[in-house]
């Protein structure tokens, strides 16, 4: 995800505190609290600029899978993903499929909203078709703002995954998981309201909470924290680091950055500038993206 393109909420602090565990392993492993015994999670990393075929080999050391975008990440005018698919299945990686969404500002009109929302969901779909994606795979809507959405970006999110999941592909998004206040007693999770107002329909959550705690900061544990940790019970997908570090959300977080602020994987020279955001999910292919 940008990391620079603040999501408009206000973090209110979980209780939960999570065991880190230092080693670095892309394999994953059973939890240590014994309600989550019996499940497994793996990291994995997403940024906006591909790291280079260099540096795969290095990333899948730690990661499992890769944020992989079909269209301009966040604030890029290019995508330097694009025909890198077959690279990085190569590489032995699992897929996280993203489409940055739009935001508000571009749907103020409720009949846009919707409107664009269907040529965004053909538009994700295509790419997908063109960069070889096999039929049933997840692709994320990168929904970077936060808190209540309005009706003019649900009529858009609905429209897109109406779209993506009639395609053969499936459905999901990107989305706040940390609670915004709306009033002294109400306050608001982004996924919840997306959740709560879909009518039914499949999506799956990839959530982002890079408050400490639930997160362990700029981590790369051997056992990562499950998704449901980052306090969305829900989430397939949790995405606990990002780069630069948020200050007015993980402000409280361990002093495992950089000193520049970013989240740095190890094995990689930190001269090269691939600081990434660090994900967990239950699947070390999240988006069920490889090869059949």
């Amino acid at each position: 995800m940008r990391s620079n393109l603040e999501m408009k909420f206000v973090l209110i602090a979980f209780s939960a505190t999570l065991t880190l565990v230092a080693a670095c392993s892309r394999r994953g492993f059973t939890q240590s609290d014994p309600a989550d015994a019996s499940r497994e999670s793996y990291l994995g990393f997403d940024r906006n600029d591909y790291p280079g075929d260099e540096h795969l080999k290095s990333l899948h050391q730690v990661f499992s899978y890769a944020g992989y975008w079909l269209n301009n990440p966040p604030g890029e005018t290019g995508n330097t993903w694009s025909g890198k698919r077959s690279v990085v299945e190569s590489a032995g990686f699992g897929f996280l499929v993203l489409f940055n969404g739009r935001l508000y500002e571009e749907l103020k009109a409720v009949a846009r909203s919707s409107s664009l929302g269907k040529s965004d969901g053909q538009a994700a779909v295509a790419a997908a078709h063109r960069e070889g994606f096999p039929d049933r795979t997840v692709i994320f809507l990168d929904q970077e703002e936060g808190g209540r959405m309005l009706s003019e970006q649900k009529n858009y999110i609905y429209r897109w995954v109406d779209v993506v999941n009639a395609s053969g592909f499936r459905a999901g998004i990107y989305c706040s998981g940390i609670a915004a206040h709306e009033s002294h007693s109400v306050s608001i999770v982004t996924a919840d309201d997306i959740r709560r107002n879909s009518g039914g329909r499949e999506i799956i959550y990839f959530v982002t909470n890079d408050g400490c705690p639930p997160s362990p900061g700029c981590a790369f544990p051997g056992r990562p924290p499950v998704p449901t940790r980052s306090g969305v019970s829900f989430a397939d997908i949790w995405q606990f680091a990002q780069s630069p570090k948020r200050r007015n959300v993980a402000g409280g977080c361990p002093a495992n950055y950089g000193r520049d602020g970013n989240c740095y994987p190890p094995g990689i020279d930190r001269s090269a500038k691939i600081h990434v955001d660090v994900d967990t999910a239950s699947s070390p292919d999240p988006s069920h993206g490889r090869s059949p």
